[in-house]
């Protein structure tokens, strides 16, 4: 805890599902946590409902206007950069690959660009995903040496920000002496998610309107986490990078390797059961555009050489998210919630 307390932290997509998480949770750990996003989706956003007493600063801002973002980065001096924002959905990124490739790949470039220029941080950690590697629908578990790809804009558009960022690295930020990596994390669920075409959001708008969910693709596997573990080993590899520790310049996060392979529609039945509901599951007629059907990737690397592990399994990751969204539903104060699965969480040995 030491560490983060008083940290100037620069945390982008800061009002998104996973930033939301990550803001509250710095900011518990003593962190003076700037942010910079677009503001949320309209509805209900884990962002507006923690509010933001909790940071130094939110600034609503396009990380595609350079000039902004330098401005911002400037202005925030910061110690701990944690890139998290980004247009992270498959199927919209089919729908508007310029504003993806824009975002994903631009936007990290001005980020790089004004923190070499205006800044001198400790540590820089670059979040992309696990969709990174070129999928082959094998199945098999993809380690960080395997070839980057991508067939949808979105997964492209990851790996091209990864090969940005190595530039970058190489061409600056090495020569400066600040670390800079990438870290690659899993299908990531938990409570406070209500993000568009994402299974579990759409489960819980289906419960909240008393219909049945559309699953797509309920045969497909991912390589499901939650997100306190996700955040965990981000926030456990950037404290480890400024700190000065020899890592590899990316990293997976992502389930133990003897996690056995869940199905989307697997996953749907067992939140069901875990909220205490009968499922009912309806399948679209077109499951849309090409998604791949099996995705896994080996978090090994971050345990030999991060030391980090999951601390929940698959059981325990379904069932804080569905007591989040049950305490939700129920009228309970959201933000307690959150921050009583942060505590709860944080009482786990690693």
């Amino acid at each position: 805890m030491s560490f983060w307390a008083g940290k100037r932290v620069l945390l982008t997509g800061h009002t998104g599902f996973k930033g939301a998480w990550a803001g509250r949770w710095l900011a518990r750990r003593g962190a003076e946590v700037t942010g910079i996003a677009l503001p949320p989706e309209p509805g209900p956003a884990l962002y507006d409902i923690l509010g933001q007493d909790h940071l130094a600063a939110s600034h609503m801002a396009d990380l595609r206007d350079a000039g902004r973002t330098a401005e911002l980065v400037r202005a925030a001096r910061p110690e701990i950069v944690l890139h998290l924002a980004a247009q992270p959905l498959v199927r919209l990124s089919y729908a508007d690959p310029v504003l993806t490739f824009g975002s994903n790949v631009m936007g990290t470039v001005h980020l790089l660009d004004a923190l070499r220029r205006e800044a001198r941080p400790e540590a820089v950690l670059v979040v992309t995903s696990d969709k990174v590697y070129e999928n082959d629908n094998s199945g098999r578990a993809f380690a960080e040496t395997d070839r980057l790809g991508g067939h949808d804009p979105y997964s492209a558009s990851k790996a091209a920000t990864e090969i940005a960022v190595a530039s970058f690295r190489r061409a600056f930020f090495a020569e400066a002496g600040i670390p800079l990596a990438t870290a690659r994390g899993g299908n990531v669920i938990g409570g406070g998610d209500f993000s568009a075409d994402r299974l579990v959001p759409d489960i819980v708008r289906a419960l909240m309107a008393d219909t049945p969910p559309e699953i797509r693709n309920p045969g497909a596997t991912r390589p499901w986490q939650h997100v306190l573990d996700c955040l965990d080993g981000y926030l456990t590899f950037v404290q480890a990078l400024a700190e000065g520790r020899a890592l590899p310049e990316a990293l997976n996060f992502g389930p133990a390797p003897d996690t056995p392979a869940v199905t989307v529609a697997d996953l749907a039945e067992g939140l069901y059961a875990a909220l205490g509901r009968k499922p009912t599951l309806a399948t679209p007629a077109e499951s849309g555009p090409h998604e791949m059907a099996h995705l896994a990737i080996d978090a090994g690397l971050a345990a030999r050489t991060l030391g980090w592990r999951p601390r929940l399994s698959g059981a325990e990751t379904l069932d804080l998210t569905a007591r989040w969204y049950a305490g939700f539903l129920a009228g309970e104060d959201a933000a307690r919630l959150t921050d009583q699965q942060i505590d709860q969480y944080q009482d786990r040995t690693p």
